[in-house]
């Protein structure tokens, strides 16, 4: 497998085809006539975003593969600068978590918004996710930015099967002041539903899709509040990664950002 960035407006319509496989036909996100009649998953964001595509180069041999130049496209995650959100409307994050406090309170800081990631499910695995993270963190190192944001899932809307893994996340990521950001108001959702002793954080873990454990790994805060997206039959948390609170071990793989 390889990662690399969507080349010209063909691969980024895979992209959006990936992700209508993905959101819509297996996870049940409601498609409007446009996505159904395009099989594709797309909004104003595509055109002003770079979006990462994992290639499996040995290919998986289905007649209904998605395909590249240089192999099936399995995975895609999509990348959006604020120099570029500041002249085209804002951040896709803002329509769920009260983000521009936390952007006016660190001026001197660049952030980077991570969206639509995908990944077709017999792919859904650590190395999978460690190869996006990757070639995100070569793209923070090569634009020189300090913070990752964005919405990560867990699936469906009924935040009650997933209360086990939503108390675990605000007892144990929260993020501090600094780095706080809380859901909008009129779509708040309390994800502190279970006291802490009677969590079992393995199995919490275990409960938690891989990308959010990725992310935890790392050393990621989690926002004050979950958002239920009716669209994508989601429930969505906000992951906030400051590059100066990734953990140490991680550098000496990925490399630091001065290198």
């Amino acid at each position: 497998m390889i990662l690399r960035q969507a080349q010209g407006a063909d691969e980024i319509e895979a992209c959006q085809r990936l992700r209508f496989r993905v959101f819509y036909e297996e996870l049940g996100a409601r498609a409007d006539a446009d996505a159904v009649a395009t099989k594709r998953d797309h909004d104003r964001f595509d055109a002003i975003c770079d979006h990462l595509v994992v290639v499996r180069t040995e290919g998986t041999g289905q007649t209904d593969a998605i395909q590249l130049k240089d192999g099936e496209l399995i995975g895609t995650y999509r990348l959006l600068r604020q120099d570029v959100a500041d002249t085209h409307g804002g951040f896709y994050t803002q329509d769920e978590f009260n983000i521009a406090p936390l952007i006016a309170s660190h001026p001197g800081l660049r952030f980077l918004e991570l969206g639509r990631s995908c990944v077709l499910k017999p792919f859904r695995t650590k190395p999978v996710v460690e190869l996006l993270w990757q070639g995100i963190w070569n793209y923070v190192r090569a634009h020189n930015l300090h913070v990752m944001l964005g919405c990560a899932s867990l699936e469906g809307t009924d935040p009650t099967p997933h209360a086990r893994a939503l108390s675990f996340l605000a007892h144990n990521a929260k993020a501090p002041a600094e780095w706080r950001v809380r859901a909008l108001d009129h779509r708040y959702i309390e994800m502190n539903r279970m006291p802490a002793d009677q969590i079992d954080p393995r199995q919490a873990l275990r409960d938690l899709p891989p990308l959010i454990k990725g992310y935890l790994r790392l050393g990621c805060y989690i926002g004050d509040g979950a958002v239920i997206d009716e669209q994508f039959n989601t429930i969505d948390v906000l992951i906030v990664l400051p590059v100066s609170a990734i953990s140490e071990r991680y550098f000496a793989h990925f490399g630091r950002p001065s290198d």
